[in-house]
């Protein structure tokens, strides 16, 4: 009797997750008939995420339906609305008419996150993000047309709200993107504000004084130890009262784990991963893995987690499809580690900043870590080729890059 292997979600975790179990089904000589693997996802490609603080967000992303045909992985097209571990059922749609369910043996959930949108008035009617393909282009476009309307303050300034990552890097980014949209003689405002009481909270003190110069030498603003109270179709109100013309806002301020993850009656963590341990199993669900953003993972023997990235999600999806393949097929499970942690952090024509090891020590900047930042992102983050050997022997879980 055929067994299957369900995968939810095609991003980085899920992606790996389905090229790794089809690797192990290989290597045991077990054919597509006797074990399906599935992937299910909305549509058949890889959101190239990480870029899309970029120009031309339309262009980010990555067909897979030939990767995965190319190793026998089946794809449905579809979004998983509810599951039921105990039948080992989940239920999906695909248009609103369109409902159907499918059984699984063994369970991959690796629907990523999603940006948090607090309830700060005027965010969801006013707000823009590079959180997903559609709203980085929606963004676009409200960039393009604010060219065609009259010079002002409002038109002319963009506030980042958040300045972690993703706030630091669309914030870099818009200096030089602005220029090109609106003309190099523009005269362009661009600030960042969070509440928190330095710029690039959580990779410490040593990487500081280069993000903030490279902010400085941009013409960047920084507001910290503010939030941003409400927003109007012409600007925003801040946590102490004052008020900012802007026609532009970019919400960055945190992401929290798809909504999925709270169907599941197991233990999750404040941005809502389930906890899974070493093998990435859902304690408590028998068959269920979780992968990616989706889960809380301990990455190391010295207690570090898996942060919610691309750089742990390619890894931890490579693990939990290995492992899952492992259960239905009698081998022993591999435990995930990933020692190796760098960051990669753009910062638009200032450069980018790399830095190694959980302490973030400093390897590289300006033009060099520019350079590797360029290779990350338009190289390493991609899907591999659709040819088969190469593609599942990229997915080998110790072969997975740490980088990213």
């Amino acid at each position: 009797m055929q067994k299957r292997l369900l995968i939810i979600g095609a991003g980085f975790a899920g992606m790996y997750a389905a090229l790794s179990a089809a690797r192990l089904r290989d290597l045991k000589g077990v054919t597509p008939d006797q074990l399906e693997i599935a992937l299910i996802a909305p549509r058949p490609a890889l959101v190239v995420r990480p870029r899309l603080y970029e120009a031309k967000p339309e262009t980010m992303s990555a067909p897979l339906l030939d990767l995965l045909k190319a190793v026998d992985v089946a794809y449905i097209q579809g979004y998983v609305t509810d599951v039921d571990t105990d039948k080992r059922i989940v239920e999906a749609a695909g248009h609103p008419e369109d409902l159907f369910t499918i059984n699984y043996d063994r369970l991959v959930v690796a629907t990523g996150s999603q940006l948090f949108r607090p309830p700060v008035p005027g965010l969801a009617e006013f707000g823009f993000s590079v959180d997903s393909l559609e709203d980085a282009v929606a963004l676009d476009k409200h960039l393009h047309k604010l060219a065609k309307q009259p010079e002002s303050d409002a038109r002319n300034t963009v506030v980042v709200a958040g300045g972690g990552f993703t706030g630091i890097e669309a914030a870099t980014e818009l200096p030089a993107r602005l220029k090109e949209i609106f003309g190099p003689k523009a005269k362009m405002r661009v600030l960042i504000v969070d509440r928190s009481d330095a710029i690039a909270p959580d990779l410490g003190a040593g990487p500081r004084p280069i993000i903030e110069k490279a902010l400085k030498d941009l013409g960047i603003e920084m507001h910290m130890k503010l939030g941003v109270a409400e927003l109007t179709r012409t600007g925003v109100k801040l946590s102490d009262g004052s008020e900012i013309a802007a026609a532009t806002v970019i919400w960055a301020a945190g992401i929290r784990a798809h909504p999925l993850t709270q169907k599941f009656a197991a233990e999750r963590d404040n941005f809502g991963r389930l906890i899974v341990d070493r093998e990435l199993r859902v304690p408590g669900l028998p068959g269920v893995f979780a992968t990616g953003d989706s889960a809380k993972a301990i990455c190391d023997d010295d207690g570090n987690f898996a942060l919610m990235s691309c750089q742990h999600a390619t890894r931890m999806g490579a693990f939990a499809g290995n492992n899952a393949a492992a259960e239905l097929l009698g081998v022993s499970a591999t435990p995930y580690q990933q020692k190796g942690y760098v960051t990669c952090l753009d910062l638009g024509s200032a450069g980018a900043l790399f830095t190694r090891g959980w302490d973030r020590k400093v390897e590289m900047v300006g033009e060099v870590a520019k350079a590797t930042k360029r290779e990350i992102n338009t190289v390493w983050i991609y899907p591999p080729k659709a040819e088969r050997s190469a593609a599942l022997a990229s997915a080998e879980p110790s072969r997975v890059t740490d980088v990213g």
